[in-house]
C-alpha cells in the first residue's frame, strides 16, 4: 500500500471533521492511542483535536511522512465509534 504523501494529504482532506483513533509509536516500544477529531490540515502536517476526557492537552499535529512510514496509523471510525477500514 505504497502512497505518495500528496495522496495521503488529498485522502485526508476528505476526511476533515471525522473521528478517529490514531496509533503513534512513542520510541522505546510505546504505543500511544488516542482518539479525537481531524480538524486541519496544512501543505505539511494534519491536526487531531484529542477528547479531553482522554488527554491532558488539546490537539496534536503529525506530518503525511508519519503516515507514509507508519509511525502513526489512522483509522477512522463510524457514528457507532467502531473503527472501518480506510
Amino acid at each position: 500500500m505504497a502512497k505518495t504523501l500528496l495522496e495521503i494529504k488529498r485522502g485526508l482532506e476528505g476526511q476533515i471533521g471525522r473521528r478517529l483513533r490514531l496509533r503513534a509509536n512513542g520510541g522505546r516500544r510505546k504505543t500511544i492511542e488516542r482518539n479525537g477529531i481531524l480538524t486541519e490540515t496544512y501543505p505539511a502536517v494534519f491536526i487531531v483535536e484529542l477528547d479531553q476526557d482522554e488527554n491532558a492537552f488539546e490537539r496534536v499535529s503529525y506530518s503525511y511522512a508519519d503516515v507514509l512510514t507508519e509511525t502513526v496509523e489512522l483509522n477512522f471510525l463510524d457514528e457507532r465509534n467502531k473503527a472501518i477500514a480506510e
